[in-house]
């Protein structure tokens, strides 16, 4: 394991969301998992998705910005305090960095070019695989459409 940083923090992983899960492979509608669920940063990032890929830049920027909350909230009530890895490889994870995947998204769509760049960090710094796992899932997602 030489140079990585053994006194930093243990990675963060976040609990399963089974509820939003078993709906979204039920083929539920994302607006009834959300209302569902309204506590998932994955509910709320796949809606911000939909809205972007509609054409909706500000509503996939609220829906994001509110994904992104809920993701902060999770990360802090697993311990994650403000710093250290967030896994992609640990499935339950992929909602948060979804979530602030799809706020740097909406703000690059909007100009917030501050706003890209510090999601840009807080992303790279949380799993420097996130955003071209992201990126690729999207891709095939588009593919099969």
């Amino acid at each position: 394991m030489i140079g990585e940083n053994l006194l930093g923090p243990e990675p963060t992983r976040l609990a399963p969301e089974p509820q939003v899960s078993d709906a979204l492979e039920q083929g539920e509608p994302i607006e009834r998992v959300v209302r569902a669920n309204p506590d998932s940063p994955l509910a709320w990032a796949l809606l911000a998705d939909e809205a972007d890929r509609a054409g909706n830049e500000l509503e996939a920027y609220a829906f994001a910005r509110v994904g992104y909350h809920r993701g902060l909230d999770a990360l802090r009530k697993a311990g994650w305090r403000g710093a250290g890895p967030i896994p992609w490889s640990h499935e339950p994870n992929r909602g948060v960095l979804r979530a602030l995947y799809a706020l740097r998204r909406a703000a690059e769509r909007i100009g917030e070019t501050n706003e890209v760049e510090r999601l840009t960090e807080f992303l790279q710094g949380a799993d420097a695989t996130a955003i071209a796992q992201i990126e690729r899932e999207a891709g095939r997602d588009d593919s099969q459409r």
